[in-house]
């Protein structure tokens, strides 16, 4: 199957836009899933979806906050079935490393009927430049409760290429890639690597989760995002995923991109100098 209209939820997000414009580029019609979108599409208002469904060929499903967050699977299961009845054939489902509730979401998937590929990714290298870390890396500090952990870190442009070709070609339905860097840091070790790439004077601080959650209360996050982030924390940074994976190489036939080289290329971007 061919896809010719693709669906791509979060459409305006660090993976849905980069996933859009590979799209773009290898000519097929792409409807962005978004609120700000026409149609628009919003995960929690299910009134939205039947309009943005119509008429597509795949989906590319990146749930919003976190397919790991309460409720990610049943509102999956809700969107699949309603793709499922509008003529969708293909899914692609953007998921977590180590996350029983994402798990659940991609037996979703499996079960749904459609063809699907699962795009199971480490922790985002772009959380620095375009997430929730970056004001903490122009502030100088970056402050987690990750500890000595090492995480391969995977870059989002990564993850468009893998799920650009598993929305466009036939060979990857079926497939499940795990995507993750080539090497193991710790996040003292990739703030550092920041910082020699940036010339700025970033250091990573240790800190508990208790305070952590502190911090993010005092910055008014929802509570709900602030038990998530901290679940993330606790649970998906307990060392099990402290390993790497073959998901770029065995859908791409070429090696992941390092975090130097995306540390690298996010300085020249200015993002961490702005005003320089």
């Amino acid at each position: 199957m061919s896809a010719n209209r693709v669906l791509v939820l979060g459409g305006t997000g660090k993976t849905g836009r980069r996933v859009a414009a590979r799209l773009a580029a290898r000519g097929l019609a792409v409807r962005i899933g978004s609120r700000s979108a026409a149609p628009p599409f919003d995960w929690e208002t299910p009134a939205t979806w039947r309009e943005a469904l119509r008429e597509v060929d795949a989906v590319y499903v990146a749930y919003q906050p976190d397919v790991a967050a309460p409720g990610a699977a049943a509102a999956i299961q809700s969107l699949t079935e309603l793709a499922a009845a509008s003529g969708v054939r293909r899914l692609v489902l953007l998921s977590g490393r180590g996350e029983p509730e994402a798990e659940r979401c991609e037996q979703v998937v499996r079960d749904s009927g459609l063809e699907w590929t699962l795009v199971r990714a480490s922790w985002f290298a772009q959380n620095f430049s375009e997430g929730f870390l970056l004001d903490a890396v122009l502030s100088g500090e970056v402050a987690l409760p990750a500890g000595t952990v090492g995480e391969p870190f995977v870059d989002v442009d990564d993850i468009a290429d893998v799920a650009a070709a598993a929305l466009s070609e036939p060979r990857h339905a079926g497939k499940l890639y795990e995507v993750t860097g080539p090497r193991l840091l710790t996040f003292a070790a990739a703030v550092a690597e920041i910082g020699r790439a940036s010339g700025r004077s970033v250091r990573y601080v240790q800190v508990s989760r208790e305070a952590y959650a502190a911090a993010l209360r005092e910055a008014r996050l929802p509570e709900p995002l602030v038990s998530l982030i901290i679940y993330l924390f606790a649970e998906v940074l307990d060392g099990r995923n402290a390993s790497v994976a073959d998901g770029v190489t065995c859908a791409l036939g070429r090696p992941p991109r390092d975090f130097a080289d995306y540390a690298r290329d996010a300085a020249a971007s200015r993002v961490w100098n702005p005003g320089a």
